[in-house]
């Protein structure tokens, strides 16, 4: 049946894979059949005790129980198995600071003021392209390590931290979107362009970058108060002008910054109003925060197919209100909403830590978030808000082989806590509540191992009953 087996919790060396050889991963696995914001939990969830995901060139090519596909694998496969775990879709990061990864964890402000003493600071260190490219190549080591397989990430206003991120992620085979921030006004001035250079530098870069590899650019505005009506306006027409490029930027995060826009663009009926003027409001739109929407917002972003990226532990760290999850996903018009880490606002890159947080901030505002949706905000949810469903974000034939492995006795606490848990969803639940990087046993990267976890011994006993 197999040529090749790798010892379960051991470290597996597993060189780039040759075209056409197969690798399956063997254990308990758990995917998504269709949103649990629309549908029952138990009507979303497909879970196999004993699962195999069969990859092929970078793809998934089957899925399902062990058993039923063992048979078919060729001769020559490499089967890894991974006991007490749990298989999981790549998380799916949708909005990120790769460049102040160097001040996460300053405290100490609120939104507009840690920008001038944080965030701005450390952008001007990337026009160093050295600091760029260490900068680039340590965050996205991190995200291997939280089983980040998927992000959306900002640059900095200098072209080469774009092509210091891309280049790095190339290098990794990862999936990322990505751009230049764009800046004209109201920020240090090492940190400005001007309308026509942002267009054109951003045009080079999508020229260089976008659809070589896993790539794809995003047009990205830092927020509506630092771009003038004129450089809004060459944002709109990068996205006319290039066919599969995405947009993001901020929106709605603080009042302050709400009553600034308001102030600097009083024609417009809202913030969201002033994007939509140019023409940056679709698709492929992707809005961090949304904090301060109004149901007639929401109805403009549903209508528009656009996405809000939630960011609950920056959110709750600059204190800049609570994200009303309840409002955004209020039948029959469910926006499109995906999870987000907002480094360096937000505290961690952790997805299960970010799930963590956003439980909490849901409570807050009387929404009952529940684990599955939870971990679909991470996956299923962040393919749709990134208009890439079918590609990413589950374990199915045809996506991309992006899986995270959860190590169900990762800590000693999750190893007590695991045999208690009476169904899938009380798991899902320890696991965001209680996992952090180190429940990452490993990430395979478009079917191949990109981070493993050493894994320290373990003490016998502490079996874990079936979570059907």
């Amino acid at each position: 049946m197999t040529a090749a087996r790798v010892r379960a919790g051991g470290a597996p060396v597993i060189a780039p894979a040759a075209v056409g050889s197969v690798t399956a991963l063997r254990g308990a696995a758990m995917t998504f059949a269709a949103d649990p914001f629309a549908v029952a939990a138990a009507d979303a969830l497909v879970y196999e005790p004993d699962a195999l995901v069969v990859m092929r060139d970078g793809r998934i090519a089957a899925f399902g129980p062990a058993a039923a596909l063992l048979p078919s694998l060729p001769a020559a496969a490499t089967v890894v198995r991974y006991p007490n775990a749990l298989l999981v879709p790549g998380f799916i990061d949708a909005h990120v600071h790769y460049a102040q990864l160097p001040v996460i964890g300053a405290c100490g402000r609120t939104l507009l003021d840690w920008l001038e003493a944080h965030a701005f600071v450390a952008e001007e260190r990337c026009a160093d392209p050295v600091f760029a490219a260490a900068a680039a190549g340590a965050y996205l080591d991190e995200c291997l390590r939280q089983g980040i397989t998927t992000a959306a990430v900002y640059g900095t206003v200098h072209p080469g931290s774009v092509d210091a991120l891309f280049a790095a992620a190339l290098e990794r085979g990862m999936r990322l979107i990505g751009g230049k921030a764009l800046m004209d006004r109201h920020a240090p001035a090492a940190l400005l362009d001007t309308a026509q250079r942002g267009y054109d530098e951003s045009k080079a870069l999508i020229a260089r970058w976008h659809g070589r590899g896993r790539l794809a650019y995003a047009v990205t505005p830092r927020f509506a108060p630092t771009s003038t009506p004129a450089q809004l306006a060459a944002a709109g027409a990068l996205l006319r002008e290039h066919d599969g490029v995405y947009l993001q930027t901020h929106l709605a995060e603080t009042a302050d910054e709400i009553r600034w826009v308001q102030q600097l663009f009083p024609q417009a009926r809202d913030y969201l109003d002033v994007y939509a003027r140019h023409g940056l409001v679709g698709r492929r739109s992707v809005f961090g925060h949304g904090i301060h929407l109004d149901d007639d917002a929401w109805q403009r972003i549903f209508d528009a197919g656009a996405a809000v990226a939630h960011c609950p532990t920056s959110n709750n760290f600059l204190g800049s209100g609570h994200f009303r999850l309840g409002d955004a996903k209020r039948a029959p018009r469910r926006a499109r909403v995906a999870l987000a880490t907002d480094v360096g606002g937000g505290t961690t890159l952790s997805m299960l830590a970010t799930m963590a947080e956003a439980y909490k901030v849901a409570r807050h505002t009387g929404f009952g978030l529940g684990p599955e949706q939870a971990f679909w905000l991470a996956s299923g949810g962040g393919a749709d808000a990134l208009d890439l469903t079918g590609t990413i974000g589950g374990l199915a034939p045809g996506h991309d082989a992006d899986i995270a492995v959860l190590d169900l006795a990762a800590t000693p606490l999750l190893a007590y806590r695991m045999p208690f848990c009476e169904s899938l969803s009380e798991t899902l639940s320890v696991l965001m509540m209680l996992g952090d990087d180190r429940a990452v046993r490993a990430t395979w990267v478009a079917g191949r191992l990109a981070h493993e976890r050493r894994q320290p011994k373990r003490a016998p006993g502490g079996g874990r009953r079936d979570l059907r």
